[in-house]
């Protein structure tokens, strides 16, 4: 919860870019010292001091507003310009005119300054007063205070509660009082209306102990639809890109919506690279979603060459015959050794056995952990296994289908 007190202080430790003041309150604001001030070189340097950062954090609360500057030697000065705060009496008047006027505080909540309140609440002739701790004895205000006022000027623009904090309230207190009085305006000037939108009394409003019963569900869609078309722009990101991420996770809304299950959680990085490459089995090297895999392959550290052979696995099997391709391991003796003569009685050969694998010639069978035997073929006769066909419970129909 903020206090009155601490919205009373407010440190800018780093200020918009620029020394020129960008609206009209932040001109004035600057028109406020420089009035009072018929050295043109001092000027100048302040706005010089002020463009090149010599300007510290800066500091505002009621009346004040300080910050160190740096000049021509090492330790910097304390500079400050003070403002009188309003008394009570004027906060009021003040208050009850922009609660009384929509388009005051339409413009005040826009962050802007009233034109209303201009008279009021900028810097009159001599309120604005410079002070700094430099050796310049001269007619005020030295190039630290100018510098000051270039900066302040800044914050102004973007924040016209600085002024308002400096005549002595906070942004906070201030904006719940003109809800306050705003509320209380508009009710004195519709007492009996009655409101322009459909509603009920507070009262039977909470008196209400049971809800409505919700409306009945959409129906499931039976399949997701096309995305929508991507115009090929230079500026724009890749069509087939987008095309791709919204046709996936327009997939997967539709599993969480009938199954309720999420069918990528636990995914690898790797993983999950190679299901989304799995949707297009022309591309590749040669396909039209070459840069797809491109980009895949490069955000997983791999090549497209075996991006393409583990979305191929992946289009056999899902995660389990990705792991069939990556992952030998050392199954149960009975499955295994039964696998041989079957395969020998029906005529596809004496297969070699290691690990996981059974091997003859071009012609290779995986076991997967998942009880499933997966096919695999050697393309090229340089030990390049590729997966091929259905997995299936029995070696020989994995090998034949």
């Amino acid at each position: 919860m903020i206090t009155a007190r601490d919205d009373r202080r407010r440190t800018f430790e780093t200020v918009p870019a620029g020394v020129a003041a960008v609206s009209w309150w932040g001109r004035a604001w600057v028109s406020a010292l420089e009035e009072v001030s018929h050295d043109t070189a001092r000027l100048a340097r302040g706005r010089t001091y002020a463009d090149g950062g010599h300007v510290s954090a800066v500091t505002v609360t009621p009346g004040r507003i300080v910050a160190y500057v740096r000049g021509s030697r090492p330790r910097p000065y304390r500079t400050e310009l003070t403002l009188p705060a309003f008394a009570d009496p004027e906060w009021n008047e003040l208050l009850e005119q922009v609660a009384a006027d929509p388009a005051a505080l339409a413009a005040l909540l826009e962050r802007e300054v009233p034109q209303s309140l201009a008279g009021a609440v900028l810097p009159g002739t001599g309120e604005l007063v410079p002070h700094c701790s430099c050796p310049d004895f001269g007619r005020p205000p030295c190039k630290h205070a100018a510098a000051l006022c270039y900066r302040a000027a800044r914050l102004l623009d973007e924040d016209p509660f600085v002024l308002l904090l400096l005549r002595g309230r906070g942004e906070r207190e201030l904006l719940d009082e003109l809800t306050r009085r705003n509320a209380a305006h508009a009710a004195r000037e519709q007492p009996d209306a009655a409101p322009g939108f459909p509603g009920v009394p507070a009262r039977a409003a909470l008196a209400r102990t049971s809800l409505p019963p919700l409306p009945a569900p959409l129906p499931v869609p039976t399949a997701v639809g096309l995305p929508p078309a991507y115009p090929a722009d230079p500026a724009a990101p890749d069509p087939l890109a987008l095309d791709q991420l919204a046709s996936d996770a327009a997939a997967r809304a539709l599993a969480l919506l009938t199954t309720g299950e999420d069918p990528i959680a636990g995914l690898t990085v790797w993983q999950d690279a190679v299901r989304l490459a799995s949707a297009h089995p022309t591309a590749g090297l040669t396909g039209a979603a070459r840069t797809l895999y491109r980009e895949l392959a490069r955000a997983t550290g791999r090549s497209t060459t075996d991006l393409a052979r583990a979305a191929a696995a992946w289009r056999q099997g899902g995660r389990a015959a990705l792991d069939a391709l990556e992952e030998p391991w050392d199954p149960p003796a009975g499955p295994f050794d039964r696998a041989r003569p079957a395969l020998l009685a029906a005529g596809q050969g004496s297969f070699r056995p290691d690990r996981n694998r059974l091997t003859v010639r071009a012609r290779q069978l995986r076991l997967g952990r998942d009880g499933l035997w997966y096919c695999y073929e050697d393309r090229l006769g340089d030990n390049d296994w590729w997966p091929t066909g259905r997995p299936a419970p029995d070696p020989v129909s994995a090998l034949l289908g």
